[in-house]
């Protein structure tokens, strides 16, 4: 973990209610992606914790979703303001466990941090697919960017106003055969995608934080191999690990 003043150089709406913001700034601690970060925000106690979509030395990107009072906040401030990050928090992706024809899955705020795992597993030669769900067009984002990284892309929306109507569930027989999975989104897209995929696979759970870095307990979750914290020893889980709730 390192603590560190980012500047703001990028801050705008790229979809319904959803923020891409573009930082200056130390990111070496960043080293896997499914990485987040733990944003200050003026005025509140709590930081905001948000996944990485990507960095690069000098260059951080993250999505947003304004859901309150914080990150409306967020999402005003300008180019040339200040934000006191942390980075380097979570475990991330394991990549070494991709295979060669690895499955992306991400529902909403649950897909910026496969860009970066995308990003990794295609300069190895993995040949990636990516789902990706939302409620409606409004709120789809990046499926260019993921088709210009050399991604195959599929996207569900429940109304069916773009790509497969439907879950990300639905769009599993449309992406085909795939050796392992990677997803992220929140718990009820998981625990289906849980029982909709035959194979092994990472899920990266979305969790209420209060310090970010494993003091605080906050974030804890019963696992088969015991508690462990979402933003320490998360928010990465394996697929056998993973007890519901």
């Amino acid at each position: 973990m390192k603590q560190a003043l980012f500047e703001i150089t990028e801050n705008k709406k790229i979809a319904d209610n959803v923020f891409l913001m573009r930082l200056a700034g130390d990111t070496d601690a960043i080293t896997r992606p499914g990485q987040f970060v733990n944003v200050k925000i003026g005025g509140l106690f709590l930081r905001r914790p948000i996944s990485v979509c990507d960095s690069e030395p000098g260059l951080l990107t993250l999505i947003y979703k304004t859901v309150g009072g914080g990150t409306k906040r967020l999402s005003e401030m300008q180019p040339g303001e200040k934000a006191d990050i942390l980075t380097g928090l979570g475990n991330g992706y394991d990549v070494s466990l991709s295979g060669d024809t690895p499955l992306l899955v991400g529902g909403g705020v649950g897909v910026p941090p496969l860009y970066k795992l995308a990003k990794v597993l295609i300069s190895q030669g993995k040949h990636v697919k990516v789902i990706t769900g939302f409620n409606t067009a409004a709120e789809a984002f990046f499926t260019k960017e993921f088709r210009a990284l050399g991604a195959e892309v599929f996207v569900a929306t429940a109304d069916g106003s773009e790509g497969i109507k439907g879950f990300v569930t639905d769009a599993l027989s449309a992406a085909g055969e795939y050796g392992y999975f990677y997803a992220c989104g929140p718990e009820p897209m998981l625990k289906a995608l849980y029982r909709a995929t035959k194979t092994s696979g990472q899920f990266s759970f979305e969790e209420r934080m209060g310090c970010g870095f494993g003091a605080c307990m906050g974030c804890s979750c019963r696992t088969v191999t015991g508690y462990k914290r979402i933003c320490r020893e998360g928010p990465v889980l394996c697929k056998e690990e993973i007890l519901w709730r």
